[in-house]
């Protein structure tokens, strides 16, 4: 299995474009040791041929150009991507979504029945697919262990894992939280028996979450703040990470201390926000995960399992 990072960053991307916060600010400028990223998603293939985009972003052209195994060229109009993921309903995870309407057939999206009621209703983004390339809904199933495949892609089998989380701010039940609003994902391949677990929005280690972290041989996980407050602390908003559904890396209860004694070889964080210390790479923070081997993705990353 092959998983190749697209976009790293949370939604908004690194620099955002309206932030002078000192990460923004000091990239622009070229005083600080940082990548430039993009809002987070991922392709996974197990053939390296048919591909599984998860999450399209707002940035999806630029990550598509970065990465031309997404463009075989086998035909006057050609794709790689067999099939999109949605983990949610999020806008930073959907928008994407627009840029795929020059296609010939219908556009292959799975994701759950909340996150479809919220794509065509709040924001009825596939209502609108529809009048151009169109789109075959397959409904990820979230009861336990239910696992599933998708079509046309070889030698990978799929388990969604309800997260708890918000609905997006237009969903007509954001303040009605659902299982399905948010997901992570395990990927396994089917020959070597290795897995990923990917959820790029783990605000809480729920009980039935655990075990999916306990047995992953990779982990590619929420990154998106330092500490709790971090967003606060610059005067940028009075959203806390663990209200906005995220996990903070440091302080009791906090990633790196979840992460310190899993069996995974590979402990990668993505989703990272833009006010992240852990984005410049010679910080005090950055330093920290390393002494703990944990990774921060970046955009083009390349993981193979």
């Amino acid at each position: 299995m092959r998983i190749r990072v697209l976009g790293s960053g949370a939604g908004g991307g690194f620099p955002q474009w309206n932030c002078n916060c000192p990460n923004c600010d000091g990239l622009r400028k070229g005083t600080i040791n940082a990548k430039a990223r993009t809002q987070s998603s991922i392709a996974i293939s197990g053939d390296n041929t048919n591909w599984v985009l998860f999450n399209a972003s707002p940035d999806i052209l630029t990550q598509f150009r970065g990465f031309p195994e997404l463009q075989p060229a086998r035909a006057i109009r050609d794709t790689a991507v067999r099939s999109v993921v949605l983990m949610d309903a999020q806008i930073d995870h959907t928008t994407g979504l627009l840029m795929l309407r020059e296609g010939k057939t219908p556009l292959e999206i799975y994701c759950t029945d909340m996150a479809y009621e919220d794509l065509t209703t709040g924001n009825p983004l596939l209502k609108i697919l529809e009048h151009y390339c169109g789109v075959n809904w397959h409904q990820i199933p979230t009861q336990a262990n239910n696992s599933f495949e998708i079509v046309g892609v070889e030698d990978l089998e799929f388990t969604a894992v309800p997260l708890r989380s918000k609905a997006p701010p237009y969903s007509p039940h954001r303040h009605d939280p659902h299982e399905g609003d948010n997901i992570g994902m395990r990927v396994i391949d089917t020959r070597s028996g290795k897995n990923l677990f990917y959820a790029p929005g783990l605000g809480e280690i729920e009980p039935h979450v655990r075990p999916f972290l306990e047995e992953a041989d990779c982990l590619l996980v929420d990154g998106t703040c330092w500490t709790n407050d971090e967003m606060a602390a610059q005067g940028i908003a009075n959203k806390m990470s663990l209200d906005m559904g995220h996990l903070p890396q440091s302080g009791p209860g906090g990633m790196m201390e979840v992460l310190r004694p899993l069996k995974a070889s590979r402990k990668i964080l993505i989703h990272i926000n833009n006010t992240n210390p852990i984005l410049r790479e010679d910080s005090e923070e950055r330093r920290q995960l390393e002494a703990e081997k944990i990774e921060v993705s970046y955009d083009g990353m390349d993981i193979t399992l």
